[in-house]
């Protein structure tokens, strides 16, 4: 694990294994699971997930989450008690809205896990898979966003790469 501020670590691992109050899910609008990490916290966290996602779908976003935007559902199996379903802007997609909106998913995750009362949060690498925003300046954003936001909150912050070279990305354009 890499320590990048007293409040903020990064590593490879597999984010539905973490035990922290709340994950973060690079979600699609549909919030009904997909593949990447969207697929792997629904097979993990089983149909709890899925229930709540439809259950906010109708009640509160019946067309979907907006990008930028974030939610909080149970996190059924895992061993977090949270997982915040954020969408993340596709890169080409959003001109020069880009950045605002990836900057509003942390913003909105850490707002909704310290709503929840919570003390630690993961996050993947947001819209950076098949969203297909540059790693590197993603990692920026993410970086600059969690750190502004913890000024206001208590809140340890893991980042939860996939790969080795992602992670390697994600330090050497924060460092």
């Amino acid at each position: 694990m890499t320590q990048l501020s007293p409040r903020i670590f990064a590593k490879v691992g597999d984010i539905t294994r973490e035990k922290v109050c709340a994950v973060v899910n690079a979600a699609n609008g549909s919030l009904m699971g997909g593949g990447g990490v969207d697929g792997a916290i629904h097979r993990a966290g089983g149909p709890a997930i899925l229930e709540a996602c439809r259950e906010i779908r109708r009640t509160r976003y019946p067309d979907g989450l907006p990008t930028g935007e974030a939610v909080a559902t149970t996190a059924g199996k895992m061993a977090a008690e949270y997982v915040i379903h954020t969408v993340g802007p596709v890169y080409g997609s959003c001109g020069e809205r880009c950045a605002e909106l990836l900057a509003s998913c942390y913003r909105r995750c850490i707002e909704e896990a310290a709503a929840a009362g919570c003390g630690t949060i993961a996050f993947p690498a947001i819209s950076t898979g098949v969203y297909g925003y540059p790693k590197a300046e993603a990692a920026l954003i993410a970086l600059r966003s969690v750190k502004a936001l913890l000024l206001r909150h208590e809140m340890m912050v893991t980042f939860v790469f996939h790969s080795p070279s992602d992670l390697e990305i994600f330090t050497e354009a924060t460092s």
